[in-house]
């Protein structure tokens, strides 16, 4: 898999982050989170007239003032891209607005329930045992390639009823979609397209031979008016929970590791308190909030004091809310035991994440069997960390040395 970690000849380096900032830069890649404290400084909201026109909230108080107000902004649209062409590939919910949002969540709701997570578990941790098995003998491993991808692709693979086999032609299309497509619509489209065949082939084959998995589910369930959802429906969904439930959470388990590897008192107290697992994974969904949504400005409104006018896109960064010393004390810092904690990792208002009780176990499951069987390791100096560019954060590359490597 290529990486996109420089930007392109058409986007020129930013010289002036407040009034011009652009989230592809290599600096806002590798490192954002100072550009996101500097930002705070100056407004709580900013503009860039790249991407044909985008604001960016900085605070916790006006990223959540956004997400709850459909009414002046529109989720249509939830990538900030150099183009904004006609809309005819939605993904329901997450591209619906009132009042079609909430039917089309609540046909998704069930086979994410924490009762349905209790059943999908012993399969994630069978999968997390058999990538240790390939690798730990070497005493070293890019965790990001060789580990951290492949949970979230092979476990929703196994919901959907697809060959896990398949998981290196989702990374493709999860990278040229969410990466290249930004500035690319050709390489955009085209992983759209394939992806779309690739599905509506299971779709059809499901139509003579009907199974128990997600994808029958899908086109079991019924709408408001008890219709069936059409195969346009029933595609957006599987498009989304594809895009949605792994770059994300591959990219949280891998900051997660990646942390580990470089905090080896909190690696140490993992292992010596289990029990506060369930607490240090909610404190790494906030420090290392993988996901920025957009939304489109529809009417002129004013947020946290800042005027917002239409035809302008938002980067809806709850990163950034989570690093907000408005709203967390020590706010930058990575406290495994903290106490309170309503971060915004999985996004807030009427589009809250879905998959967040998947996500939860799948971080949960990923470090607790590397930590069984990896309890020591820290990051090859040999080697380089590489972040993935654009709307969802985590590392791509993630050497890391264990046992009596190096």
């Amino acid at each position: 898999m290529s990486d996109s970690t420089s930007a392109t000849p058409e986007h020129p380096p930013v010289s002036d982050w407040v009034h011009d900032f652009d989230h592809t830069d290599p600096r806002w890649t590798e490192n954002p989170f100072p550009i996101w404290e500097q930002l705070r400084s100056e407004s709580p909201v900013v503009h860039t007239n790249r991407f044909l026109g985008c604001y960016l909230p900085t605070t916790y108080e006006a990223v959540k003032e956004i997400a709850y107000d459909t009414e002046h902004f529109s989720s249509r649209r939830v990538i900030v891209r150099d183009i904004r062409p006609k809309i005819t590939n939605t993904a329901p919910p997450i591209t619906s607005d009132p009042p079609e949002h909430k039917p089309a969540k609540q046909l998704l709701l069930p086979p994410f329930t924490p009762d349905a997570m209790k059943k999908l578990e012993p399969r994630v941790r069978a999968i997390c045992n058999e990538l240790i098995d390939e690798f730990i003998a070497d005493g070293k491993c890019d965790a990001a390639a060789r580990y951290t991808r492949h949970i979230p692709v092979r476990a929703i693979a196994h919901m959907l009823g697809i060959p896990e086999q398949d998981g290196d032609l989702f990374i493709k299309w999860i990278h040229e979609i969410l990466e290249l497509g930004i500035k690319d619509d050709d390489v955009l489209m085209r992983a759209v397209h394939e992806m779309t065949a690739y599905f509506a082939g299971h779709i059809e084959h499901r139509k003579q031979n009907p199974t128990d998995d997600l994808i029958s589910t899908l086109m079991n369930a019924r709408d408001k008016d008890g219709q069936p959802l059409s195969d346009m429906h029933v595609l957006g969904s599987l498009r989304l929970l594809l895009i949605a439930g792994i770059d994300t959470t591959w990219s949280a388990i891998g900051s997660s590791l990646w942390h580990l590897a470089k905090t080896p008192a909190d690696r140490a107290r993992l292992i010596a308190e289990p029990a506060l697992m369930p607490t240090a994974i909610e404190e790494l969904l906030r420090a290392y909030a993988p996901v920025t949504m957009a939304r489109e400005v529809m009417k002129e409104t004013v947020i946290s004091g800042c005027p917002v006018k239409p035809g302008n896109m938002v980067l809806l960064s709850f990163p950034a809310a989570n690093r907000d010393p408005a709203m967390f004390q020590d706010a930058d810092k990575v406290v495994i035991d903290r106490k309170e904690n309503r971060h915004a990792a999985f996004g807030l208002g009427i589009h809250r994440c879905v998959g967040s009780n998947l996500a939860r176990m799948e971080m949960t499951v990923a470090i607790e069997e590397w930590l069984k069987r990896i309890p020591d390791f820290r990051l090859d100096p040999a080697g380089q960390v590489a972040w993935s560019e654009g709307t969802v954060r985590g590392p791509r590359r993630l050497p890391i040395l264990f046992g009596n490597a190096g």
